[in-house]
């Protein structure tokens, strides 16, 4: 049977409620058209994993019952979070964001810049209102981070020379740090010390990782995962199942599929030679390797916090997005 969100979530179900009502009057302004577009925002929220990762593991490092430090903790990671995908959408120019239109799309690029910078603004402001220094200084560090590592995998995606090396370098800026913030957010919030808290950290960067991975997967399809998408190889992003393939590949080959993915304009049959080149190589069985050296790297880190309910939750959580399907 398969576990659900809701029942993972079950230990902080009050917590999580509680978050939602604060976060939401947090978002409230008197300025109209800002007040329209946050409440827009708040609306369409996805399925909560980061405020979930920060409550979990303040539990875990000793916040039981949760301090006021790991709300504002959740909510600054989801502001911050929140500005760069705004900001993300503006330039990738896009105009949907799971499944529902981007602030771009309705309000246009000025707003959904402002906006971004306002999200932003208001997350500095929560902390430095209530003294969260080591919270703030852990969240800016990650959107640093997050930047570096889209710029990048636009450099890279220019020649796509990138090396595994280089990938893992890309996904831990762009992916793992987020989820590693969101874990030492949480381990400080309830006062942990340094030790704590960088272990905490670890472990974050470790889920972040293998659920880069997953991700990456997806695009290619497994009988697991269903139709592959080729989303990736039309954006000519390189991802670990094709770095790999490549890297087992001889010279012509390589340049075949090179030439397929710079030039593939959209074509499904491209897309669908490259797909198929991945599956046929190996690409995904090395990938899926490597996504649950991660996990159980992960699941080393985490054994080391006392077991309690929290800890078990987070070991749920980590096997329902490595083993999700969508």
């Amino acid at each position: 049977m398969t576990i659900t969100l809701d029942q993972i979530q079950a230990p902080i179900a009050a917590e999580m409620t509680e978050f939602e009502q604060k976060f939401r009057a947090s978002m409230q302004t008197k300025q109209l058209l800002l007040d329209k577009i946050m409440g827009y925002i708040v609306k369409r929220k996805g399925k909560q994993i980061r405020p979930m990762f920060v409550f979990f593991t303040a539990k875990i490092s000793g916040g039981d019952p949760l301090p006021e430090a790991s709300f504002r903790g959740a909510a600054l990671i989801e502001l911050l979070h929140t500005a760069t995908l705004v900001h993300d959408d503006v330039v990738d120019e896009s105009n949907y964001r799971r499944g529902f239109f981007s602030i771009n799309a309705l309000w246009k690029n000025k707003i959904a810049v402002l906006v971004g910078d306002y999200l932003l603004s208001k997350g500095l402001l929560l902390s430095l209102e209530n003294d969260d220094y080591e919270l703030l200084k852990i969240v800016s560090n990650a959107v640093k981070e997050l930047s570096e590592g889209e710029l990048l995998q636009i450099e890279k995606a220019r020649r796509l020379d990138i090396t595994e090396d280089v990938y893992f370098d890309i996904i831990r800026q762009k992916t793992a740090s987020l989820i590693a913030s969101c874990c030492a957010v949480g381990a400080a919030s309830a006062g942990a010390d340094k030790e704590t808290i960088e272990r905490a950290r670890l472990f974050g960067e470790k889920v972040g990782m293998a659920f880069q991975i997953k991700d990456d997967l997806f695009d290619f399809g497994t009988a697991e995962i269903g139709k592959p998408v080729g989303i990736d190889i039309k954006e000519k992003k390189m991802t670990l199942p094709l770095i790999y393939a490549l890297s087992q590949a001889d010279w012509l080959t390589k340049r075949r599929v090179i030439y397929n993915v710079k030039n593939n304009d959209g074509r499904k049959d491209r897309v669908q030679a490259v797909i198929e080149f991945v599956q046929q190589s190996g690409g995904l069985d090395y990938a899926i390797k490597v996504m649950e050296r991660y996990r159980d790297e992960a699941l080393a880190v985490l054994h080391t916090f006392p077991a309690s309910a929290s800890r078990t939750s987070l070991e749920q959580l980590i096997n329902y997005t490595i083993e999700r399907n969508h």
